[in-house]
């Protein structure tokens, strides 16, 4: 099959690979639900050595730097307590984590989770780190501008390929909360 976006050599629905996913991503292709049909998240194998966003998109495609998505674990803290929560914005914008996502959660500090943290609760591989499979009493802050996106390649759980994701359908992931402005 043909990736709707970029130019990968291996294209393949989601469902139908669910071996090459970690156990929380594919738990959650396999009970996906939504307006969105599983088959048409897609992953696509890519190469470790050229995950920086520069060479990433020489190798496979420049359209990709403006049709990429980062989702970052963020700590919320307020009175001793500590809350997780992702966040999906463009791979051109940062996100606003002393403005935005402090204020959606509440907290009186936020910051970005350490990468023990992220990659012990989420099962994932630092720098593959999905928004798909995350735990489920998560919030999952998603910037409007992913939302409005046709496909958006985020990360796969791994290291190793990534999914291609109708934008729409982040919008539905369990705890989403769309943002506007959370990717500044």
């Amino acid at each position: 099959m043909r990736a709707p976006i970029g130019d990968f050599d291996t294209a393949t629905p989601a469902p139908d690979c669910l071996d090459e996913l970690t156990r929380p991503v594919a738990d959650a292709v396999r009970g996906w639900s939504g307006s969105v049909p599983a088959e048409q998240i897609i992953h696509v194998d890519t190469d470790p050595r050229w995950a920086d966003t520069a060479v990433f998109v020489e190798h496979y495609g420049r359209e990709l730097l403006e049709r990429s998505a980062n989702c970052v674990v963020v700590a919320g803290k307020r009175g001793g307590e500590t809350s997780l929560a992702a966040c999906v914005v463009l791979s051109t914008t940062r996100v606003d984590v002393n403005g935005v996502v402090r204020r959606q959660l509440g907290a009186r500090k936020a910051s970005f989770a350490a990468m023990e943290t992220a990659v012990g609760e989420t099962g994932m591989e630092y720098g593959g780190i999905t928004p798909i499979g995350l735990p489920a009493a998560w919030p999952v802050l998603v910037d409007s501008r992913v939302v409005d996106l046709p496909y958006v390649l985020v990360g796969s759980g791994r290291r190793r390929g990534k999914l291609l994701v109708p934008g729409k359908a982040f919008a539905e992931l369990p705890g989403a909360v769309v943002l506007e402005g959370l990717g500044i």
